[in-house]
């Protein structure tokens, strides 16, 4: 075996030789990849985001990051609810073949997340609910006016529109992780790596 070191064990009667692997705990298996006719060794290798130093920055900027990063930290469990009860409704939707069937499903599921998150939802600050609502279209890939669109019906989706309009907000509004919000992304991306 190449690199691989032996020895003898002395002080018993037979000699007894013992050989060692000098690999690595844990090595890369390169796959070999065809690219334009010529075989090359290739690897996954994990994205990684590299954050400059913010500079000199004002304490009510730093309070103003503190702050979104309370409320992001808030928000986000409730977010990644919303991803796993929609994948939760539409794979039983999907079994079901009868519209009074679906229709009745979808509003005994809705008494059950009401009963369950209702008190959660009244307890957020305006500024939570925004921020959800943006991390709602994250998860989702859809807005939340989509979303009520489509389980609920356009009548119903033009009145939550309403009284969100009302509060200063828009169901309507979508998620821009490269733009008007790279600093939730960036927060978020702290999250799940376990920054906080």
């Amino acid at each position: 075996m190449v690199g691989a070191s032996s020895f003898s064990l002395k002080g018993q009667k037979d000699s007894v030789k013992v050989r060692t692997d000098t690999l690595p705990g844990s090595f890369i298996v390169l796959q070999k990849v065809n690219r334009g006719g010529e075989i090359l060794p290739e690897m996954e290798i994990k994205e990684i985001t590299i954050v400059g130093n913010p500079g000199n920055i004002s304490r009510a900027q730093m309070r103003r990051y503190d702050r979104l990063t309370y409320n992001v930290r808030r928000v986000y469990p409730y977010a990644l609810i919303v991803r796993m009860k929609l994948d939760e409704v539409n794979l039983k939707l999907a079994s079901m073949t009868s519209e009074e069937e679906r229709k009745k499903f979808l509003r005994e599921f809705e008494k059950d997340v009401f009963r369950d998150y209702e008190d959660d939802m009244r307890s957020l600050t305006i500024t939570q609910g925004r921020i959800l609502i943006k991390l709602i279209d994250r998860e989702t890939r859809n807005t939340s006016y989509d979303l009520i669109k489509t389980y609920r019906g356009g009548i119903t989706a033009a009145f939550w529109q309403g009284i969100a309009r009302i509060f200063g907000t828009n169901l309507k509004e979508k998620y821009d992780p490269y733009g008007e919000d790279a600093l939730i992304e960036r927060i978020i991306y702290e999250i799940e790596n376990g920054y906080y």
